[in-house]
């Protein structure tokens, strides 16, 4: 497969942020960066990229979350539609930006993010300790789209368990992800089975992970990669579509 621009699927990981990429005439390296905007210097300047982050924050929720989680979640399976979690508005979550000194610190953003999300939603909601954990990377990738509406254009929203359901026909994966906090290698095995199925190119799928992430990071960042690859095609589709927009212009939409 050769394409006219470089490729990445990006994923968090312990480390930062992990890419699998691929550049015009096939070739391929996986990569992690500590910032994401480490990670954006470190590819060609006209590579697309779709990430597994929440992008575009709207100044109050509406319903049942931003547009692009209410349009997508149904593209879910059901067992698998809680991995899509409800992020709050624009306050709440820059409240939770850190970082934080120690572990009180910790608990005492997290309330204010709690009381700031309850304010800014109708109706009223709180915020998961997994939506709160993403907050840090959020307002990370947010401040550097803002800075670069160019970086804003090429840097699309996606998600993995959304990219695996449609890789697999619209199933969902039969093994979950993690058992007990930590990768399953059932789930991995065939998350796997699934990416090499799709003719993603073996050398991002053999050996082990980078280090500062795990198998599970690994293989949503190269699912994330095909989900690029469709975008670059114009073969992908936005929900919602055409994309909303935020006060910053941002898109508020996720890509499968």
């Amino acid at each position: 497969m050769s394409e006219r621009r470089s490729l990445a699927g990006v994923d968090g990981c312990r480390a930062g942020w992990i890419a699998a990429v691929e550049h015009p005439r096939g070739r391929t390296e996986l990569r992690v960066h500590a910032r994401f905007a480490d990670l954006v210097a470190a590819l060609p300047e006209e590579a697309l990229i779709a990430v597994d982050m929440p992008i575009g924050l709207p100044d109050r929720i509406e319903g049942a979350g931003r547009a692009a989680e209410i349009a997508a979640r149904p593209l879910l399976p059901p067992e698998r539609r809680s991995s899509l979690f409800f992020i709050p508005a624009r306050p709440a979550v820059e409240a939770g930006a850190g970082p934080f000194g120690d572990a009180g610190e910790r608990r005492a953003a997290f309330a204010r993010v709690t009381a700031l999300s309850r304010a800014t939603s109708m109706p009223s909601r709180a915020v998961s300790i997994q939506g709160f954990c993403l907050f840090p990377r959020i307002v990370e990738l947010d401040r550097l789209l803002r800075a670069d509406p160019t970086l804003a254009a090429r840097v699309h929203e996606s998600h993995p368990e959304l990219a695996f359901a449609r890789l697999n026909g619209g199933a969902a994966m039969r093994q979950p992800k993690k058992r007990g906090g930590r990768a399953s290698p059932d789930g991995m095995a065939e998350r796997r089975a699934v990416l090499r199925a799709a003719a993603l190119p073996p050398a991002l799928l053999e050996g082990a992970p980078p280090r500062g992430a795990g198998e599970d990071d690994r293989l949503d960042a190269c699912a994330l990669l095909l989900v690029a690859r469709r975008i670059a095609r114009g073969q992908a589709v936005s929900h919602p579509d055409p994309p909303g927009r935020d006060a910053h212009g941002l898109p508020v939409a996720i890509w499968a």
